[in-house]
């Protein structure tokens, strides 16, 4: 499962959701559905502007995680 860790990056970056909007041009629902981890896809140009403007790399913003071992941890 791939996890967008982008409310982390914002709140190390002390930026809110609206100004995160404006500087990187990216509407606050569609910016909401990434941070709940609710996308299904991210565009290369949406993922550069994001390092940009959080000044941090991808992997900052998306990791890994074996789903099936983290219900298992939850169990």
């Amino acid at each position: 499962m791939i996890v967008v860790n982008l409310d982390i990056m914002m709140a190390r970056r002390h930026i809110t959701l609206k100004e995160l909007s404006e500087r990187v041009g990216i509407t606050e629902p569609n910016l909401s559905i990434l941070k709940n981890n609710k996308a299904k896809a991210i565009r290369f140009s949406t993922l550069d502007a994001l390092c940009r403007v959080l000044d941090c790399q991808p992997a900052d913003l998306i990791a890994y995680t074996d789903e099936e071992t983290d219900e298992n941890q939850s169990n």
